[in-house]
C-alpha cells in the first residue's frame, strides 16, 4: 500500500531498545550478552513479596474489572498521603491521576498540549520518550542544557537567554527530570527556585518527572518541585516501576496539586485523556496501594536497594577511572554513568557506531548518547551484581583499549 504510514510515524524510535533484536539473535546463538541498556530494576532486585503478594489478592479477589478512569479511590488517597508524609504537600484525591506509567503521561501531555508547530522546553540530555512524543504530536524542541563541567546541572542564566532568543515561538511546557535519567543528577533546591521563577515569568507550565525520588545516594538530598511551587500550576510525575521496584505493574502518577483554575482545567482534560483508555491495570493499582501504605516494610527495602545501586554505582565508577578515554560526573541518584568518549583517540566516527561495535565483539548493551540528545556519550544501567557490572566495565575498557588510535 503506497503511503500506508504517516509521516509523523518515522519519530517512532526508541534508541534505549535499537540494538535488542541484534543482541537477543546472539543469546539465542548462545553468546553471554551483558545487557545495561534498560534501567529495569526487577531484572536483579525481585519485586518486594509484601507488592506482588497484594497482586496476588487483587486476582483472588477478582478486582480484574476496569477501574475508575483517574484510579482507584485507595490508590489515589494513598498517593497524596506520600507526598504528605515525605514533602509536607497537601492535596486530594482528585488532584492524582492514575496512568499505565510515565509513558503514557509524557504521551498524554503531548497530546493534550501540543498543537502543530509548538514547543516544549527540554533540557538536553533528556529522557528519550520526551522527544519521541513531542514529534509525534507535532511539535518540536527549544533546548536548554545540563553542564557536565558542572555535574550535570544547568545554568539558570543561559536558560533565560535561551528563552529570550526564542522569543516568537509558541512554548507552552518545561520538563524537567529530578533526578536525572541518563547522567544520575540530582538538582539543587535553589536551581529548582530559580527554575521555577523563570517558568512563572515565562508564563509556562512546569513538569517534573520525579520517578526516582527515592534513589538518591552519596551524600544527595532531593527536593520535589510540589515543595518549592506552591502557588503556581505545575505537575509532578512519579509512579511504582523505580522506588518500588515493580516495571512491569505500568503504574504511573500525574499529579497536579494546585487548586488554581489552570490547574482543575489540567486535571479535568487529563481526566478525558483517561477515560478514553478506560482504565489502567486494576489488580496492579490495588498491589500500589499496599505498596505505598505499607511504610515500614517499604523502608526496609528501599533503603536496602538504595545500598545496593550505590554500592554498584560506585564500584563500576572505579573500574572506569581506569579507562583514558571514558570521562564522566559521579551520579548521586537514579542508576546510571553517563560517560563522555574521546572519539578523537578512538577508531569511531561517533557513538552510535561505538555502541554497535562493543555489542558485536565484547557482547555488552549499552545505550549510545545521541539518543539522550547528547552526542559522544554512552548511558551504564549500573544495576546488576557487581560480578556481572564489574566483568561488562572490564569488557568495556578492553573494548577502547583495542581501538585506540
Amino acid at each position: 500500500m503506497k503511503d500506508l504510514f504517516s509521516k509523523r510515524s518515522a519519530f517512532a524510535i526508541n534508541p534505549i531498545r535499537e540494538e535488542d533484536t541484534a543482541a537477543e539473535e546472539m543469546r539465542k546463538s548462545g553468546i553471554d550478552v551483558i545487557k545495561l541498556n534498560t534501567g529495569d530494576p526487577a531484572v536483579y532486585m525481585p519485586t518486594p513479596d509484601y507488592i506482588t503478594d497484594a497482586y496476588i489478592d487483587a486476582l483472588k479477589h477478582k478486582k480484574t474489572s476496569y477501574s475508575r478512569a483517574e484510579g482507584v479511590p485507595e490508590l489515589l488517597d494513598a498517593v497524596a498521603k506520600r507526598y504528605k508524609r515525605l514533602y509536607n504537600v497537601d492535596f486530594g484525591q482528585n488532584s492524582v491521576i492514575t496512568t499505565q506509567g510515565l509513558s503514557e503521561a509524557i504521551s498524554m501531555i503531548d497530546s493534550a498540549l501540543i498543537n502543530d508547530g509548538e514547543f516544549a522546553f527540554l533540557f538536553r540530555p533528556y529522557y528519550p520518550a520526551y522527544m519521541t512524543n513531542l514529534r509525534l504530536a507535532g511539535g518540536d524542541a527549544v533546548f536548554g542544557r545540563y553542564y557536565e563541567s558542572d555535574n550535570w546541572n544547568t545554568k539558570v542564566e543561559d536558560v533565560k537567554q535561551t528563552l529570550k532568543a526564542a522569543k516568537g515561538k509558541k512554548i507552552k511546557y518545561m520538563m524537567i527530570t529530578n533526578p536525572n535519567n541518563p547522567t544520575g543528577t540530582v538538582l539543587t533546591r535553589n536551581v529548582l527556585k530559580e527554575l521555577v521563577d523563570i517558568a512563572n515569568e515565562h508564563d509556562l507550565l512546569l513538569i517534573s518527572d520525579e520517578i526516582y525520588d527515592e534513589i538518591v545516594f552519596n551524600g544527595a538530598s532531593f527536593t520535589s518541585l510540589c515543595q518549592i511551587a506552591k502557588g503556581m500550576p505545575h505537575m509532578v510525575l512519579n509512579g511504582i516501576s523505580k522506588n518500588f521496584d515493580a516495571t512491569g505493574f505500568r503504574v504511573g502518577f500525574m499529579i497536579i496539586p494546585e487548586e488554581d483554575e489552570v490547574s482543575k482545567a489540567l486535571r479535568q482534560k487529563f481526566s478525558d485523556y483517561a477515560r478514553i483508555r478506560l482504565s489502567s491495570n486494576t489488580p496492579a493499582e490495588y498491589a500500589c496501594v499496599e505498596a505505598l501504605n505499607n511504610v515500614e516494610q517499604h523502608g526496609i527495602e528501599i533503603k536496602k536497594m538504595v545500598g545496593e545501586i550505590q554500592d554498584r554505582i560506585n564500584h563500576a565508577s572505579k573500574l572506569l577511572d581506569e579507562n583514558p578515554f571514558l570521562n564522566y560526573a559521579k551520579p548521586n541518584g537514579a542508576f546510571y554513568i553517563f560517560p563522555k568518549i574521546d572519539l578523537d583517540r578512538l577508531d569511531f566516527k561517533d557513538d552510535r557506531e561505538f555502541v554497535r561495535a562493543l555489542l558485536n565483539e565484547e557482547h555488552v548493551q549499552l545505550t549510545r548518547g545521541s539518543g539522550f540528545g547528547e552526542p559522544s556519550h554512552i548511558r551504564i544501567v549500573s544495576l546488576p551484581p557487581k560480578e556481572i557490572l564489574g566483568e561488562a566495565v572490564k569488557r568495556v575498557n578492553r573494548f577502547c583499549q583495542k581501538h585506540a588510535k
